[in-house]
């Protein structure tokens, strides 16, 4: 298996039952860092290539198997939005090469994809965007990753059905390398479930990533690793494939202009143990998540693998 098939190692090893540490939160690192409100984190990549890069290795110090690009807006329906356009494959590719530079060895690199905040053609009267563009955006991202060196695909935060199957459709066109798939879920306290913006529910999920292409498929965002587990079981029981999860911190607590999130380190990777045994192979964090969380989650993943 050459360097560019390095990712069907994580399929693999997930399959078999191995457990795999992902990363945790871009946003909030970036922000600390001082990325302006409605600035352009992708542009980052070029203009402050060493933060970037130092966050990575954060992550990898912290004990992460796979660390993601800072590529999540990288699409070019995202990146017109800041006059970028002309720019995507040079960031995507510098994204992934900075992520590169610092893997660990053994480690892994996932080119994450994130939504271009364009609504389906379907909905109307706000959706412009057809199955093409969105098939064609997620080809062109996917490419310019490849190039740059990552090892997987990490298609992640999708709200709607049509963009996720989409862009897995794209990243298979691109290239062979595997795809992670994740939706974002919100949990609806009335009839205690979590559904997509959709209105899908995690084993629709499942099912559907599953059927468009994806090799791994879970959740991510959302609000917190006690919905996680929920999701991650419904999910579990309506698919073989290995199952990843990377939730908030809990949920945002504003205060004046900072965000702060509710689950600290010790008190989110609590629930890491029965994250696991719901039958996910791939964990990690999202938003309010930093190097502190992912090493608490890793100690609680080292820990299961000696059993």
């Amino acid at each position: 298996m050459g360097a560019r098939g390095r990712g069907w190692e994580i399929v693999e090893r997930a399959a078999a039952g191995d457990l795999l540490v992902f990363d945790g939160g871009y946003g909030t690192a970036l922000f600390e860092a001082g990325l302006a409100n409605g600035a352009c984190p992708e542009l980052w990549n070029d203009t402050h290539a060493d933060v970037v890069r130092s966050i990575h290795a954060g992550y990898f110090a912290a004990g992460s198997d796979l660390v993601e690009t800072n590529t999540f807006g990288g699409t070019r329906l995202k990146l017109n939005e800041y006059g970028l356009g002309d720019r995507t494959r040079e960031l995507n590719e510098q994204g992934a090469r900075l992520a590169r530079a610092v893997c660990a060895p053994g480690g892994y690199v996932a080119g994450s994809m994130g939504p271009t905040s364009r609504l389906p053609a379907e909905y109307e009267p706000l959706g412009d965007t057809s199955d093409e563009q969105y098939v064609a955006t997620f080809t062109e991202q996917a490419e310019a990753l490849a190039e740059g060196g990552v090892d997987l695909f990490a298609v992640e935060t999708m709200m709607f059905p049509q963009e996720a199957v989409a862009a897995i459709r794209g990243c298979k066109a691109a290239t062979d390398l595997p795809v992670m798939a994740t939706m974002f879920f919100q949990y609806e306290e009335l009839h205690d479930r979590d559904r997509t913006m959709w209105g899908e529910s995690p084993a629709d999920v499942a099912r559907n990533l599953v059927a468009a292409g994806a090799d791994i498929v879970g959740m991510n965002c959302g609000r917190g690793p006690d919905r996680a587990i929920a999701i991650i079981r419904e999910m579990r029981a309506a698919t073989r494939v290995p199952l990843v999860a990377y939730p908030n911190a809990g949920l945002p607590i504003t205060t004046g202009t900072r965000t702060t999130y509710e689950l600290g380190p010790e008190a989110m990777a609590k629930e890491y143990p029965a994250l696991l045994d719901a039958g996910c192979s791939i964990v990690g964090g999202c938003c309010g998540s930093g190097p502190e969380h992912i090493r608490l989650i890793a100690e609680v993943v080292r820990s299961r693998r000696k059993r």
